[in-house]
């Protein structure tokens, strides 16, 4: 099993140095990466230094990125999945104009954005990995153009997409992922952009489906995809449970969410992971779409919804398997190190507690130093799309522009 991360040797905290000593790295004696003083380094380096550091690699990578998928490509879409194609640039470009902006990043994933609409135009898939996202990015962003024209063109298209009676139930291709999208939209658009009473109306579906599988006096709402009942956030209950606590439910419904979110609490596995499906005793994933990171985010936001000290007291919990087995041997958002960062920032937001937002550093800080050399020697994976948001080096350029604003990060297509 520990093949599958690498050990986690860093302090538990290491305490920043004050920010007039005049050391930072890359002044003064020259250390190279890779090794235990360059980590320790960036260990202790001020916030804002530190901060500065990341920005100026993630817009490194990002160039890197834009060349790779759309430059190299001749701008000819063949992926336009937010995972691991170019709707992935796009959002990636629209974070790096939030953080900087530099008006020609919101320009050029404008510019994305209207081929992967082209692309996606006959695609069924429903939520914001697919063709919902396409139209939802771009209403966003043409609300930031200023452009009401291709506002209300893309907010059309969101509105004329159709659910398929048999869509699954889950966030990757499914109901609870068509809803997360027009929460998004009317979030960043304006409330009731997407009215309630057609989101209920998917909700009421999802609840009933959750309890037709699901038992009331063990787990109330449980779900199938593809065969297997999934606990995690891509396809599973996690995921599900995580979208409709952002929905006005009935008095009964939010019972079943939490008493679910309960049952996963008190069914974790002996070492405080998470299984990746029902009757699964398996303890081997710990990534965002499976295992306790993606679950932690979900309990975070159940602390939040439902003031519950048992949900805070698990997600600490979950954070803890996370510092120990989470620096995985892949740099990717949704099973690499990148995305398992997301658990300590969504933890520190909620509590203020420091001790998170240090171990949100020092996973960053592992990347920063050792990402680059660990992937050309094969002892980390890149991704099967090496530059994509989820898999690859645009998740990682990602995680480090959000972590310039930490108090503002979310988990990219899960956070709201």
């Amino acid at each position: 099993m520990a093949d599958r991360y690498f050990k986690n040797d860093m302090p538990d905290f290491v305490a920043e140095m004050p920010a007039d000593t005049g050391v930072t790295q890359g002044e003064g004696e020259v250390v190279a990466q890779g090794t235990q003083e360059s980590l320790t380094r960036l260990l202790s380096m001020p916030y804002h230094s530190f901060s500065e550091r990341l920005k100026r690699a993630a817009l490194d990578l990002k160039e890197t990125v834009v060349t790779e998928t759309w430059g190299l490509s001749r701008q000819n879409v063949q992926d336009f999945s937010l995972y691991t194609g170019t709707l992935g640039t796009a959002y990636l470009l629209f974070k790096s104009y939030q953080v900087t902006n530099n008006r020609s990043d919101l320009d050029l994933s404008f510019q994305i954005v209207k081929a992967c609409d082209s692309a996606s135009s006959h695609s069924e898939h429903v939520t914001f990995f697919g063709r919902a996202g396409v139209c939802a990015l771009g209403a966003v962003m043409s609300k930031y153009m200023a452009d009401n024209k291709m506002l209300d063109y893309y907010l059309t298209k969101f509105k004329e997409i159709e659910l398929p009676k048999d869509l699954s139930d889950e966030l990757f291709h499914g109901r609870a992922g068509y809803l997360w999208t027009c929460l998004y939209l009317n979030k960043h658009i304006g409330e009731d952009t997407i009215p309630s009473a057609p989101m209920s109306v998917v909700a009421d579906e999802i609840i009933a489906n959750g309890r037709k599988m699901g038992s009331k006096d063990r787990c109330p709402l449980m779900y199938e995809f593809r065969g297997q009942k999934f606990w995690g956030t891509a396809h599973g209950l996690a995921g599900i449970m995580h979208v409709l606590m952002d929905l006005e439910l009935k008095p009964d419904e939010r019972e079943d969410v939490k008493a679910t979110l309960k049952y996963m609490v008190n069914n974790r596995l002996p070492s405080g992971n998470y299984p990746a499906a029902e009757d699964d005793k398996n303890d081997v994933l710990v990534q965002w779409c499976r295992g306790a990171p993606g679950i932690a985010l979900t309990l975070v936001k159940a602390a939040q919804v439902f003031e519950d000290k048992e949900f805070l007291e698990a997600a600490i919990g979950a954070a803890e398997v996370v510092w120990n087995r989470g620096l995985l041997r892949r740099v990717g958002i949704c099973h690499g190190i990148s995305g398992n960062a997301y658990v300590f920032l969504s933890l520190y937001q909620l509590t203020k507690n420091k001790e998170f937002l240090y171990r949100s550093k020092a996973f960053a800080s592992y990347l920063l130093d050792r990402s680059h050399k660990l992937i050309s020697s094969g002892e980390m994976h890149g991704g099967d799309a090496p530059y994509s948001l989820f898999e690859g080096l645009g998740g990682l350029a990602y995680l480090f522009l959000d972590m310039v604003q930490p108090t503002e990060a979310k988990f990219p297509a899960y956070e709201l």
